[in-house]
């Protein structure tokens, strides 16, 4: 049986990325191949350019996805890093061989010019393109500016780079003879610590140190000695050439600098006569850390090289605009997509909105499988929708067998999730909305915290769980990261009260789990009840006035059948389940003849991925499952929420299986179940030993259930508390 390895630093497979290359290639210069990617049409095109060999073209990856719907964009490995070639030697390494490769991208890629983006050393290597083939650039914006300017640096100047030193205390890292014969990997780590200088840089410093052993220490050196002039190379004056550049110039600087201070920003402003906008507390790497104000900065400086569109220059354009007060009220509905009980719960909850408001207008910014839920329920799904990242196929991608590390998965989202904040972002700046719904929108809720004055409207946060948890063999290290994070949110809430208006958990108090967020950090449940309101659970139904009797024959079932649904949620993690289950079935019709199963793969696993096995009907996605449930006699599931809370409210017998690592499920949803006395759990390592998975069945089937009462009131409860905010 395969579990998942831990997973750490960037998610770069192709499921994971926020959007995919529409064109790629790979060019060869002087024998070193420059592998290149291109996204997007619109021009201007903006050519992100490469930085240190320490990272790749990845470090660009909070910036592509947004930037490629509005300009086109091409990316490249500089020469040292990446899928680019290593060649050897500090000669390989000079800036006037970086920019040359920059205009050899360009030719591959059929860009005739554009507007250079750099980061770090990357702004000199920009300075060469600009000024000499001045024709090809249009502008250049400087990100934390790392050039060979003579500026005094007392954190740094007294550390020779290629000699030998006597010990490797802070800036002594940075040295030849220390990456080649010391401990590279703790350079490594040093140095990332200064880019990113920021509290809470966790998952920042994690992807680079990655980056930063997908290369060699010798190759390091090559390129740092190219760079500085050492080892044979030689370098150029680059204050003279900034001086040559007449194409306009934004340097932006984070104040917090520990790798190049902000006079390195200002100098380059200063001989470039361009502008300089400073980061108040950023570090070295505010591409990563402030994503979203470092997007609009860019998006800002790159329109001014955007021709109007024709017909607005020329007249004859008819805009329309609405006086607010004679606007319907409108709601924007953002539902998360990890799975489909967030779904059925939030039409529940909309539905019960409208009663109270009727006219309110409520339009989902949702994404597969969330819409098949909506559009069966007619709901509005707005057209920006369409820009959205998928986050299930990334959760996909993360999973083993019945082995899912949420708490790692989420966190190697990044880029998917300052993707779709974007997305959010522009669609509040162009459309009004009274109030923004966002049921476990995690990006949202974050990148607003990061970004308050990007609020907009009324806002209010839902949540059935609080509070990232360590699973138990992730050791100090997972501990530490999971405490961290709900650090950061603490800080948030503490920072920008007003932020939320509404911060709703769907339950009850008892329903959250007595933990400690970490290590100094204040308890989870009590902390909760100081923050949120308590909706009840939210099943979307009222179990008492389901008719079974009229159900069964309505789905097909014999009044003389035992029928066990088994089913997985909405994404396709739960295909080794399903197989395991399909194994036991023939056993537990051993015992029970009369036994038949409705195996549910829903939206995202094929059902003829499955073998067909005698007494076992396999369906697709169902949007009535909750029938399916009702009528049956026993269930099997997946740790998820819903699902079990379902069962819970319809007072069924049945078994979950929570995903190994699967932190929510293992602890905060066990823990709930547990307050209701409802379900028995079943460890997965038990489940894939059919006889013991009949015999577990065949005995929950008989099982006579006590459960505590749900709640059926918790939509209309949650609308309420979403009313007054209209």
């Amino acid at each position: 049986m395969s579990l998942t390895s831990t997973r750490v630093g960037d998610a770069a497979d192709p499921a994971s990325r926020a959007r995919r290359p529409d064109r790629s290639g790979v060019t060869s210069r002087d024998g070193v191949d420059l592998a290149w990617e291109s996204f997007g049409t619109a021009s201007p095109t903006l050519l992100l350019m490469p930085t240190w060999s320490i990272v790749p073209s990845r470090i660009w990856k909070a910036q592509v996805g947004y930037l490629a719907r509005h300009f086109r964009v091409v990316t490249f490995d500089g020469r040292g890093s990446g899928a680019s070639g290593h060649p050897t030697g500090a000669a390989a390494y000079t800036n006037e061989e970086y920019a040359a490769d920059a205009v050899a991208v360009m030719d591959a890629a059929d860009v005739d010019r554009a507007v250079l983006v750099a980061l770090s050393c990357g702004a000199s290597w920009s300075v060469h393109v600009a000024t000499s083939w001045p024709e090809r650039v249009l502008g250049i914006f400087a990100i934390a500016p790392s050039c060979g300017f003579s500026i005094d640096d007392p954190n740094r100047d007294h550390v020779p780079w290629d000699q030998p030193l006597p010990n490797a205390n802070g800036w002594n890292k940075y040295n030849k003879h220390y990456w080649l014969d010391g401990d590279y990997g703790d350079f490594v780590r040093f140095f990332f610590s200064q880019m990113f200088s920021e509290p809470h840089s966790t998952k920042q410093i994690e992807d680079a140190v990655a980056w930063g052993h997908q290369i060699s220490p010798q190759t390091l050196a090559d390129t740092t000695a190219g760079r500085i002039g050492c080892d044979g190379a030689v370098c150029s004056d680059i204050e003279a050439l900034c001086a040559r550049v007449t194409q306009p110039v934004t340097v932006l600087h984070g104040s917090d600098d520990h790798v190049r201070g902000l006079q390195y920003g200002e100098r380059l402003a200063e001989l470039t006569g361009g502008n300089l906008i400073v980061v108040e507390g950023a570090g070295h790497g505010p591409l990563a850390r402030d994503p979203v104000f470092v997007n609009h900065e860019i998006r800002r400086f790159a329109e001014r090289f955007t021709s109007r569109p024709e017909d607005e220059s020329e007249g004859g354009t008819r805009h329309t605009h609405v006086r607010a007060t004679s606007r319907r009220k409108r709601a924007l509905y953002i539902s998360s997509p990890i799975g489909l009980g967030h779904a059925r719960r939030d039409v529940a909850i909309a539905d019960e909105l409208r009663l109270l408001h009727p006219d309110l207008e409520i339009e989902w910014l949702a994404q597969d499988p969330v819409t098949r839920v909506l559009a069966a329920r007619g709901e509005t799904i707005h057209p920006a929708s369409a820009h959205l990242a998928n986050e299930s196929g990334h959760i996909e991608s993360e999973c083993g067998e019945h082995d899912l590390h949420a708490f790692r998965a989420v966190r190697r989202m990044d880029e998917i999730l300052i993707n779709n904040f974007m997305v959010f972002d522009e669609l509040m700046e162009r459309e009004p909305f009274d109030l923004v719904i966002g049921d476990e929108a995690w990006d949202v809720d974050y990148f607003l915290h990061e970004n308050p004055e990007l609020k907009r409207a009324r806002y209010a946060w839902f949540t059935d769980f609080v509070g990232w948890l360590p699973m138990p063999d992730g050791g100090e290290e997972e501990a530490a990261l999971t405490a961290d994070l709900n650090a950061e949110m603490i800080e948030h809430r503490a920072r920008f009260r007003g932020l939320r208006d509404r911060s709703i958990f769907v339950g009850n108090p008892a329903d959250v789990v007595a933990d400690a967020f970490g290590p100094g950090l204040p308890a989870i449940r009590e902390w909760t009840e100081g923050e949120f309101d308590f909706a009840g659970y939210v099943t979307g139904f009222d179990a008492s006035v389901k008719d079974v009797e009229g159900l069964r024959p309505r789905l097909g079932h014999h009044l003389d059948e035992k029928i066990c649904v088994v089913s997985v949620g909405g994404s396709g993690v739960g295909l080794p389940l399903l197989r395991r289950v399909l194994d036991a079935v023939p056993l537990a019709r051993q015992s029970v003849p009369e036994l038949r199963f409705v195996i549910v793969t829903g939206p995202r696993i094929d059902p003829a991925s499955l073998p067909a096995v005698a007494g076992a009907e396999v369906h697709g996605f169902l949007p009535d499952l909750t029938d399916h449930l009702a009528a049956c006699d026993v269930a099997l599931t997946q740790g998820g929420l819903t699902t079990c809370m379902e069962l819970t409210a319809l007072r069924k017998p049945f078994l979950y299986v929570p995903l190994r690592h699967h932190f929510e499920q293992n602890f905060h949803v066990r823990h709930r179940l547990e307050q209701y006395r409802a379900g028995t759990c079943v460890d997965y390592g038990l489940a894939t030993d059919p006889n013991a998975l009949a015999a577990m069945l065949v005995k929950e089937l008989g099982r006579d259930v006590d459960y505590r009462a749900v709640e059926t009131d918790g939509a209309a409860r949650a609308a309420a508390l979403l009313a007054d905010l209209l």
